[in-house]
């Protein structure tokens, strides 16, 4: 049963839901309880006064001449009856069941019944409509067989009855008192106890949009330390997300500054007066290679940035890395011809097993082109002195991965920057490649978001050209199974 109910939950409300409703509903119980405990407690001292009486009346009962008699003064008998409450009736019976004395509607006891020589038994019964309690004992005489006498005393129910409603009216009426008053008292204790948390909203609304400093665990009850240490951590994360973003956008900033430029003063010169029509095409030259930096600048940006995306959009389905990697050579083989590289592939085949992988195949093939472009850039190669890359993709069956490797025999990266070219815009310094820096993050992003690890090693340690290994290992999963 719910008290407090609303469209939206309320702590405060259901706490006092939890806390009121059993309360509510034990009451009734309570009650019932304490009528059935009053009962027993009325019965008591009154069934003590019907053992007594049984007791007394058995002290009458003798034989005489071989016959059973029973003698009850009349004092005694004025004072059996003497209640201004209840009527008292008793009984004596022959041990041949001949009526002797006293009332004789009273029943019987049952037949199944044990007869207990002397021992007072109790039981109800109803006399006329009314109900009674009866109070019966078994007096052995000095006959011969049958010689068990039964003599039975009666009482109206009028004296427990009213002390079981005195009981319970005594019971009950504090309660009216009580049961509103505890329930003011946990309201009140209940709203004292939330207050902290009103005191943690005021704190969190009352800060500026630019500060994302932890909330301090100052007046935070225990139970809410988790939460305020999980808004901590959100917070931190925020910011650095934002940092990182300020700083991504100082960084692209400034690289298109470069293209840019250039293509404004490559404008500028294209309109003096005395260009001639040779610089003309220089200053055209000069644009249009701008123009594709800048171009190329700007995809890696968004490539990146589709990277960095939250991992729930990322949809992801059984992938044939084979197949991307294949995609990815036949679409940089013309730059690797135009640079004189000899591209080649070694391992696993499209119908292979195990050449799949969970993952988004745009990201994967963005992933695999930027490491073959990074390596046609990195690449010394000449008509004379051709270079190699060399791309192979192996299977690991005992660490259930897929390891993809793209080798060149360039000049290597040295130890002390193996760390920073994968930090966005860093590139090897006394390199005259024309990049723009962003390949081998977009490469570790991407890893990342398939679960994916990034190393790199030399190639031939104790060559002139070492050459450098770039290896990304991917978690493998089930082929899909064909449709019917």
């Amino acid at each position: 049963m719910a008290l407090f109910r609303s469209e939206q939950r309320s702590l405060f409300g259901e706490i006092l839901d939890w806390m009121l409703t059993p309360l509510l509903l034990l009451w009734p119980v309570s009650l019932a309880l304490t009528w059935l405990v009053a009962q027993d407690l009325a019965n008591k001292p009154f069934d003590r006064a019907l053992e007594y009486n049984a007791h007394a009346l058995a002290q009458l009962v003798g034989v005489q001449g071989g016959k059973t008699y029973f003698n009850l003064p009349q004092p005694a008998s004025e004072i059996l009856r003497a209640d201004d409450a209840d009527t008292v009736y008793y009984q004596v019976t022959t041990p041949a069941g001949i009526f002797l004395a006293g009332e004789s509607a009273l029943p019987m006891p049952a037949k199944d019944l044990e007869r207990s020589i002397g021992v007072v038994q109790l039981r109800d019964g109803e006399l006329r409509g009314m109900d009674v309690r009866i109070a019966w004992i078994w007096v052995q005489l000095s006959l011969p067989e049958p010689n068990l006498a039964l003599i039975q005393v009666a009482e109206t129910r009028e004296k427990r009855s009213v002390l079981a409603t005195e009981i319970i009216k005594g019971v009950m009426l504090p309660q009216f008192v009580i049961l509103p008053l505890a329930v003011l008292l946990v309201w009140l204790a209940l709203a004292r106890g939330i207050k902290p948390l009103h005191l943690l909203e005021e704190r969190i609304r009352a800060r500026k949009s630019e500060d994302l400093s932890p909330i301090h665990h100052k007046d935070v009850p225990l139970e809410v330390v988790p939460l305020v240490d999980s808004v901590n951590g959100l917070l931190e994360r925020l910011n650095h997300s934002l940092a990182t973003q300020k700083r991504f956008l100082a960084d692209a900033a400034h690289q298109l500054k470069t293209p840019l430029a250039g293509l404004r003063m490559q404008a500028e010169m294209a309109q003096r007066a005395d260009a001639k029509e040779d610089d003309l095409k220089l200053s055209l030259q000069q644009i249009g290679r701008s123009s594709m930096r800048a171009t190329h600048t700007v995809n890696q940006l968004l490539s990146l940035a589709r990277a960095e995306g939250p991992s729930a959009l990322l949809q992801r389905t059984p992938c044939n890395l084979a197949e991307i990697v294949l995609d990815a050579m036949h679409d940089g083989i013309d730059r690797a011809l135009a640079k004189h590289i000899d591209m080649g592939y070694d391992g696993m085949q499209v119908d292979d097993r195990e050449v799949w992988v969970n993952g988004n195949a745009t990201l994967l093939g963005e992933l695999v082109r930027n490491l073959l472009d990074n390596a046609i850039n990195y690449t010394p190669s000449s008509a004379g002195a051709p270079g190699i890359i060399n791309v192979r993709l192996m299977a690991d069956p005992f660490g259930h991965v897929i390891v993809l490797q793209v080798e060149n025999s360039g000049p290597g990266i040295p130890e002390e920057e193996r760390e920073r070219i994968f930090q966005p815009f860093y590139r090897v310094l006394g390199s005259e490649v024309d990049g723009s820096g962003l390949g081998l993050p977009i490469v570790q992003e991407i890893a990342r978001q398939h679960g994916a690890t990034v190393g790199l090693e030399d190639a031939h340690p104790r060559q002139a050209q070492r050459g450098v290994v770039f290896s990304v290992c991917f978690p493998t999963t089930r082929a899909p199974q064909p449709q019917v």
